[in-house]
């Protein structure tokens, strides 16, 4: 691969940001509409009652419960994975933070939307906060999530200060965009006073952001275990789905990284390599997934109580045998002898196991939180949930909308970190520079003649 100069490698990612093609224009219309037909569907939906819905008693919760733990869990992709590459200090991880970093943000927009579309009365979700209480998992979800929601934003802002004052000086003055990146930038000049105090609030957020990243998911986890429903009560379910969140996270950003370096022609900055580490943390999670699942199956099994069976045997060899199956297969068999194979761990190789990661993922979701409603402790018949065109409408609007935002995101800002690039070349090129400048020791045998020569 030929490497560019630096004017031209910087040129590639400050260009989306000066003009335009058509296909931009193309996607955005094409998104939009998507968005645009799921918001007609949710009208409708709101005319017409939630009996527009395949939800019924039993089975309250259905797709738009299982849209919101997938995108919750998704958003692990960017903070909590940037956070812990920047605690230890990993340098590959400069050209992937600022993309993992916005998938976060863009996720927690999309799915605590659902919560909304579940309610047949979106008003009354105002109750939770002025009615809320602090013994109900519902209001720590909603703490939880609205604390991660803000320090994401300010993770994802303070790296991009430094680029957004790049962005304003290649702006010409008057321009919207140049408004805009004068007021983001602070006045941002790049002073030796502002690069340690940018240095010592992002290494801050850093620390703060993972614990808070973990108990988003562990809280979601709560707000089913909690309950006593079968396959729902149980003390594996938060360190489970924080596993299954940082799994799905890792997935998502491969497919963005591999569709930004495909679109944007970032082969310089979003290299083999950077795929080929990830593909590696991807197997591992792949590994830990088995192993979470298994303990929870297994438990389940041989606790041997009816109501816990009956759950247990309807995605073994019933009804969602087929769902849950298919999730084995697309989230664990597959995608580890992708992984697994060296000569199979390339660019393709991980795109395509992260792809059916995604699928497994989301198909895990809904054998969670579906089959367990359809046989409640309570006494009802086994009930029976089929979702309709409103919610796989406004499903289909959430991938939708989660894209367009990506897509405009590159729009105004850039997706890679150029100035952490730079600072972690000047590093290398210091550190070369001792290694040159330290005096060389003889080596052994030369050590050897002079001592017998002399």
């Amino acid at each position: 691969m030929r490497r560019l100069p630096q004017e031209e490698a910087d040129s590639v990612l400050f260009r989306p940001l000066m003009r335009s093609s058509w296909r931009f224009y193309v996607a955005v219309l094409i998104l939009g509409s998507m968005v645009a037909w799921a918001g007609f569907a949710w009208l409708y939906q709101l005319t017409q009652g939630l009996g527009a819905t395949g939800l019924n008693r039993p089975v309250y919760w259905g797709i738009y419960i299982t849209n919101f733990i997938f995108f919750i869990g998704i958003s692990h992709a960017g903070t909590l994975i940037s956070a812990i590459l920047r605690v230890a200090h990993a340098g590959w991880r400069r050209p992937i933070t600022r993309s993992a970093e916005a998938i976060t943000v863009f996720a927690l927009m999309v799915g605590p939307i659902n919560i909304i579309f579940d309610l047949g009365r979106p008003d009354r979700l105002l109750n939770v906060f002025i009615f809320g209480r602090y013994q109900s998992p519902l209001l720590w979800d909603v703490l939880a999530i609205t604390t991660y929601f803000t320090g994401s934003i300010l993770y994802l802002y303070l790296p991009l200060i430094p680029d957004i004052a790049m962005a304003r000086d290649r702006v010409r003055p008057g321009h919207w965009k140049h408004l805009l990146f004068t007021l983001l930038a602070l006045g941002w000049r790049g002073t030796e006073l502002q690069k340690k105090r940018l240095h010592r609030a992002i290494g801050i957020m850093s620390v703060i952001i993972i614990p808070i990243a973990v108990s988003v998911h562990t809280v979601v986890s709560w707000v089913l275990a909690m309950t006593v429903q079968p396959m729902w009560h149980s003390a594996i379910f938060g360190p489970y789905f924080v596993v299954g969140a940082i799994f799905s996270g890792i997935a998502t950003l491969l497919i963005a990284m591999a569709v930004l370096r495909k679109m944007l022609h970032l082969e310089d900055y979003l290299k083999p390599d950077h795929f080929n580490k990830l593909g590696l943390l991807l197997l591992v999670m792949t590994l830990l997934w088995l192993y979470f699942t298994f303990s929870e199956y297994l438990t389940t099994f041989y606790g041997n109580a009816p109501d816990e069976l009956s759950v247990f045997y309807s995605k073994w060899h019933g009804e969602f045998a087929w769902l849950f199956w298919t999730m084995v297969v697309v989230t664990f068999i597959i995608p580890f002898f992708i992984l697994a194979i060296p000569r199979t761990r390339t660019i393709t190789g991980v795109v395509i196991a992260s792809i059916l990661i995604n699928i497994g993922m989301w198909i895990e979701r809904y054998t969670i939180v579906v089959p367990t409603l359809t046989r409640p402790r309570l006494p009802y018949d086994i009930g029976v949930y089929l979702p309709t065109w409103v919610e796989l409408s406004i499903t289909l609007g959430e991938f939708a909308g989660l894209a367009l935002l990506y897509v405009l995101f590159t729009r105004l800002f850039p997706i890679v970190s150029l100035w952490e690039i730079k600072e972690g070349e000047e590093e290398e090129r210091e550190k070369a520079q001792r290694v040159l400048a330290e005096p060389k020791p003889e080596g052994k045998l030369a050590a050897l003649r002079r001592i017998v020569s002399g």
